[in-house]
């Protein structure tokens, strides 16, 4: 961002005014990575009456209380530091933009003059909430202690490094803002995890249920099994390998379902790319069957404890 002081005419009077340069919606690329930088993705909570600038232009938007002071409306032209401008929209955020004329960037700089120059730098970043660590001098640290440090994103160690690829730079976090997204990031992963335990407890249950109504209408196998001289271990681990062969094939299709699920929810909710790493299929495919093992342990203790006679004849 560049702030100017300049004057806006309005008639035969002259006001004193804050106009103030910025980027809008500028694509930039990193390697092979695109992005788009600009307040409309800073701040997605600024409200525009009218339409965005585009960053190559020369419109404008007025804040809102500056608009309503000097009468201005949405399509009108202004005069500001000699330079015919067009009012696109006007800009509502409840802070001190609402008493400025926002311009792109490069507007900005030819009014002042020099070219390339800004004042400040805003960054929006995912961090992770603040914990003892973060909150540790990192020049008090030393090998891993540091890398983790380092290699964390917290908003002081983004801070550090920004300062690290900026010379001459100070970086400090918006503090008010880091602890809001903290505490947000931090109640999301409390439901979240509520969100697992119950899914998990459902799925037990589940099992339980189709294991139970599995050995019911086999009772008569179970039976027969067992008058041929096969132990409860034999008869136990036949519906385990089963449970084991269900609950592998459930934990690679739910594997495969999530990441895509995840994919989309961080596409379309957060506007950020959520991949599922391939080194949690074993942790999946674990959980998978421990929770059907827990699920089906009751009703094959039932099967294996099932008397042939009464098995043979149907009855329980």
């Amino acid at each position: 961002m560049l702030p100017v002081n300049s004057e806006i005419e309005h008639g035969r009077e002259k006001h004193q005014v804050t106009l103030v340069g910025m980027y809008f919606a500028k694509p930039l690329s990193f390697g092979k990575e695109q992005f788009t930088a600009g307040v409309r993705t800073t701040y997605p909570l600024w409200k525009v009456s009218g339409v965005w600038p585009d960053d190559n232009s020369h419109d404008v938007l007025i804040g809102e209380r500056l608009a309503t002071r000097l009468g201005e409306k949405t399509g009108n032209e202004i005069t500001l530091a000699d330079h015919q401008l067009k009012v696109s929209g006007i800009l509502s955020t409840g802070s001190v933009e609402d008493d400025q004329v926002v311009a792109p960037l490069s507007l900005a700089q030819e009014i002042l003059g020099k070219p390339g120059a800004v004042r400040r730098v805003f960054v929006s970043a995912l961090t992770k909430p603040e914990d003892a660590l973060a909150r540790r001098d990192p020049k008090s640290l030393s090998g891993p202690m540091y890398d983790r440090w380092y290699c964390s994103p917290y908003p002081q160690s983004i801070a550090y490094q920004l300062m690290e690829a900026i010379p001459h730079s100070h970086a400090e976090q918006i503090r008010q803002v880091a602890q809001n997204e903290g505490a947000v990031l931090t109640r999301i992963e409390g439901l979240i995890f509520l969100i697992t335990l119950a899914a998990l407890l459902a799925s037990a249950l589940a099992v339980s249920a189709a294991m139970a109504t599995a050995i019911f209408e086999r009772r008569a196998e179970v039976g027969l099994m067992k008058a041929l001289g096969a132990g409860k271990l034999a008869v136990a681990s036949v519906f385990f390998a089963e449970a084991t062969l269900l609950a592998l094939t459930g934990g690679f299709v739910g594997f495969a379902a999530g990441s895509a699920l995840a994919h989309q929810i961080g596409h379309s909710i957060f506007n950020s790319q959520i991949s599922i790493q391939p080194v949690l299929l074993p942790v999946i495919l674990a959980i998978a069957v421990i929770v059907t093992f827990a699920g089906s342990a009751t009703a094959i203790r039932r099967a294996v404890g099932l008397d042939p006679v009464f098995a043979l004849r149907g009855e329980l």
